[in-house]
C-alpha cells in the first residue's frame, strides 16, 4: 500500500512543478524591475498552496502549534530541526509568511529546483569556499535587516531519525548580526513519513513554533555557544512535548 502511494503522489507533485513554471519565469522577470518583494510574496502563495496539496496527498494527519508566535511583520529568523525533506514542506505550509533560506551549492545544479529556491529568496553556499560562504551568509542578514524572513537549520544536515543533533558553530550567525528575534521551530515524525523506509508513509506529524527570543543587545559572550545552547534546549523540550526525539 504505502509503494502504490509513494508511486501516486509522484506524479501530482511533479506534475505541479512543471505547470508551475511559466509562472516562476514570470516571477523572475518581474522580480528584474525592482518588484522582487511582490514577487516573492507572490510565489510563497504560489509554494504554500503547493505544499499544502502535497501534504494533503501524503494523508499525513499534522498538528500545528503555537503560530500566534510568528511575528507577521519584522525581520525574524525561524531556527528548526531537520530530520527530513519533507520539513520545507511543513514550513512552508504553515510559517504564514515568505521567507528565505540558505541551501547548498550542489542543490544550484538542478533544474528546476535550483529556479525554485532563488524565487523562494534562497541562497546557494559553497561551505568549501570560505569567501564565498561569508558572502552567502551577508545576504541573509541583509535581507533580515530589511525586514524579511529567513529559516537556519543548524544541525547542518538531516538527522535522519537520530534525534535532535548538536548545532554547528557559528550556526545562529544570521540572526545574532542582523539581531533579529529567534522563532524556534520543533518539527516531530517527518523522517517516518518518506526517509525511514523510502515509501510514502501516512503518520502524525507535529510542528511547534516557540515564543520568539530576542538577539538586540546581546552581550558578545552570549550570542555564540550560550544562545545556541538556549535555542538547542528549548527545540529539544517541544519535541519531547510533542512525542518526538529530543536530545
Amino acid at each position: 500500500m504505502a509503494l502504490i502511494k509513494t508511486i501516486l503522489i509522484f506524479f501530482p507533485v511533479v506534475g505541479a512543478i512543471i505547470v508551475l513554471v511559466p509562472v516562476g519565469v514570470l516571477c523572475f522577470v518581474i522580480s528584474l524591475f525592482g518588484l522582487r518583494k511582490l514577487s516573492a510574496s507572490f510565489m510563497y502563495r504560489v509554494a504554500q498552496g503547493w505544499a499544502r496539496m502535497v501534504i494533503a496527498f501524503s494523508g499525513c494527519r499534522i498538528t500545528v502549534a503555537g503560530r500566534e508566535n510568528i511575528p507577521l511583520k519584522g525581520g525574524v529568523c525561524f531556527v528548526s530541526n531537520h530530520g527530513s525533506i519533507f520539513d520545507i514542506l511543513l514550513i512552508l505550509a504553515y510559517a504564514g509568511r515568505p521567507f528565505g533560506f540558505i541551501a547548498k551549492k550542489e542543490l544550484s545544479y538542478i533544474p528546476l529546483l535550483n529556479m525554485w529556491i532563488a524565487l523562494l529568496g534562497g541562497f546557494f553556499i559553497d561551505r568549501k569556499n570560505v569567501r564565498k560562504a561569508l558572502r552567502t551568509i551577508d545576504k541573509g542578514i541583509k535581507r533580515i535587516r530589511a525586514g524579511e524572513a529567513m529559516i537556519i537549520f543548524p544541525e547542518g544536515h538531516r538527522s535522519r531519525g537520530q534525534g535532535l543533533l548538536p548545532f554547528r558553530p557559528g550556526s545562529l550567525k544570521l540572526a545574532t548580526q542582523a539581531e533579529a528575534p529567534i522563532v524556534p521551530v520543533a518539527l516531530a515524525g517527518s523522517y517516518d513519513v518518506f526517509e525511514k523506509s523510502y515509501r510514502l508513509n501516512s503518520v502524525p506529524v507535529g510542528v511547534s513554533f516557540g515564543a520568539p527570543v530576542p538577539t538586540a543587545g546581546l552581550p558578545p559572550e552570549d550570542r555564540k555557544q550560550r544562545l545556541a545552547d538556549r535555542i538547542h534546549g528549548l527545540i529539544g523540550s517541544m519535541l519531547e512535548e510533542m512525542g518526538g526525539q529530543g536530545p
